[in-house]
């Protein structure tokens, strides 16, 4: 689109296309929290991502692949994506245990003080409950303590037996408060562990009996550098120079240059191949990156927020917590058409949330995907219209207002 690199395209898989810009609708452990399948359908939502780590630990990938993949064990017929326990090398390693975030404020970011953030790491090693190393990861549950390995190899054939669609290479995703020294390091070892994600994919696939007309599971290779920008780029062309059928883009970055480090990126990703931005799910976020160029998103904000009484409306978060919402009348969100938005009063929902009834989160998490969900169709529909920058413009207006 003129005057920015927001694009609208279709991505194809076994199991339907996904229109883009879109959301991924998070479903951790092959649930998205306090929704059935239904509820999701009925949001528009039209993919979901589970998690590779997770789903090992519980119930299993055997038992997954067993009851016939993914799509089967949770009752989904769309497309669904599993990311490859990567980003548990961060939350179980740098940020257990401490308030650090992939996404952060500048000022929150460590100084680049190599020996001294070094030996900060060393001394907090013992809080970590895991541990990397060139050739994987070794972990400690955080269910029952025992301690398990995940390696490229490992990851790939979890996420095999898991069936997903769309499956991502095993990274390091690295903190944002980590120095630019074991940014170079940990870089270099994820390109690294995408060639050996890469080369055991296309084994398990040639292993797969020309008649198992199953499914065909793309591969994302996973873009890091942190928040530098020669590092983006280089993880960029390098990984782009390999056999993957789209790429995902992960790691830290600073909350205020969000944009622009993702447009570092998608200036150096083949254009034809599709861009997911990991873990991004905030609207002023959401249109950034779809300024740079990105096309899928996942993010567990809209059903956390859910669980703790904050409902999206077009104008700004509504928290339904608040006393001044027990009396009123007023259905729960007259500027959006979701499935729940005028069945409910807001005093029915804030006595829900008062009275510990989860039917509250049950109803709020619905609200809050579709609306996410239609935003990322008005978003469409404005980069075919032609008039993105106008729809951003009074999108934000009204919502941060």
């Amino acid at each position: 689109m003129k005057g920015s690199n927001a694009r609208a395209g279709v991505i194809h898989t076994q199991h339907g296309d996904i229109e883009t810009p879109a959301l991924i609708v998070v479903g951790t452990k092959a649930t998205v929290k306090a929704m059935t399948s239904d509820m999701i359908l009925a949001t528009g939502a039209q993919a979901v991502l589970a998690n590779t780590y997770h789903l090992y630990l519980q119930p299993g990938d055997d038992i997954v692949s067993r009851a016939g993949g993914l799509h089967s064990f949770m009752n989904w017929s769309g497309p669904i994506f599993t990311d490859s326990g990567g980003f548990q090398v961060f939350s179980l390693g740098e940020a257990y245990g401490k308030k650090v975030s992939k996404i952060m404020a500048s000022s929150l970011i460590l100084p680049n003080s190599g020996e001294d953030a070094h030996a900060k790491r060393g001394q907090e090693g013992t809080e970590k409950l895991c541990a990397i190393d060139e050739e994987g990861v070794t972990f400690k549950s955080h269910i029952d303590g025992s301690e398990h390995r995940f390696t490229p190899e490992k990851s790939m054939q979890i996420q095999w037996n898991l069936g997903a669609d769309i499956i991502f290479a095993f990274d390091e995703c690295t903190s944002p408060q980590v120095p630019r020294d074991y940014q170079e390091e940990a870089l270099a070892r994820t390109h690294r562990w995408a060639e050996q994600s890469l080369r055991e994919h296309k084994r398990l696939k040639s292993n797969v009996p020309p008649d198992d007309t199953r499914f065909y599971q793309a591969i994302f290779g996973v873009v890091q550098g942190g928040q530098y920008e020669d590092l983006r780029r280089e993880s960029a062309r390098t990984l782009g120079a390999m056999d993957f059928d789209g790429f995902g883009i992960g790691g830290s970055f600073t909350k205020d240059d969000i944009g622009t480090a993702v447009r570092w990126v998608n200036e150096e990703l083949p254009e034809e191949k599709p861009r997911h931005l990991l873990g991004i799910g905030e609207p002023i976020d959401i249109f950034l990156a779809v300024e740079a160029g990105c096309d899928t998103f996942d993010c567990v904000i809209p059903t956390r927020l859910a669980r703790h009484g904050h409902m999206y409306t077009k104008n700004g978060i509504v928290n339904l917590r608040n006393s001044k919402y027990r009396s009123d009348m007023s259905k729960l969100d007259i500027t959006t058409s979701s499935p729940v938005s005028m069945q409910y009063t807001r005093a029915y929902i804030s006595h829900l949330y008062h009275s510990h009834e989860m039917l509250a989160s049950m109803i709020v998490s619905q609200h809050n995907i579709f609306f996410l969900v239609q935003l990322m169709k008005d978003i469409r529909q404005s980069i075919i219209d032609g008039n993105f920058n106008l729809f951003k413009e009074n999108f934000l207006k009204d919502y941060y207002s």
